[in-house]
């Protein structure tokens, strides 16, 4: 199953491909939208609509993970990531994608074992769990990965009865 991790931010919204069975994981690709500082909130929000709506159709994948909202000390902060995840959303549904939302402490959780992990532990963990050469850097991509890695790993430990 190909699963396409968004980790949204306004300034950079980091986003991963990850194939899995949901033991094996290989990476597909990962980076980040940046639409610009100089941007107003409906550019940058447009920019990203757009990042995300050409990486579903390039990238076929079955699932979209999002990142939930974590309680910002930043009221606007915490509107504005809103308003991003929105976009996000619409265009998983307008793939017609099941999309799948997780809180950051549940992505810490399936990705390191803690809920309360430092993005260099999720940083590592992901480079463990991918087994890629040499390690990732801490950041919007990686964080992206790693909501992908849960999905991977909450779908894998889901029994179904037969």
């Amino acid at each position: 199953m190909l699963v396409l991790g968004v980790d949204p931010g306004s300034m950079r919204t980091g986003y991963g491909a990850v194939e899995s069975d949901g033991r094996r994981h290989r990476l597909v690709e990962m980076g980040t939208l940046a639409p610009g500082q100089q941007l107003s909130l409906p550019e940058k929000l447009s920019h990203i609509h757009a990042g995300v709506c050409a990486l579903i159709e390039r990238l076929d994948p079955d699932a979209l993970a999002v990142e939930d909202v974590f309680h910002a000390a930043n009221t606007r902060t915490a509107l504005v990531l809103g308003h991003v995840r929105g976009v996000v959303l619409l265009a998983g549904a307008q793939a017609g994608l099941p999309v799948h939302e997780y809180p950051p402490a549940t992505v810490k959780q399936q990705v390191t074992g803690f809920g309360r992990a430092e993005k260099s532990q999720v940083a590592f963990m992901v480079t463990r769990m991918l087994e890629l050469p040499e390690a990732v850097v801490a950041g919007d991509a990686t964080d992206a990965l790693a909501v992908a890695l849960c999905f991977s790993c909450l779908r894998a430990a889901v029994v179904v009865p037969s």
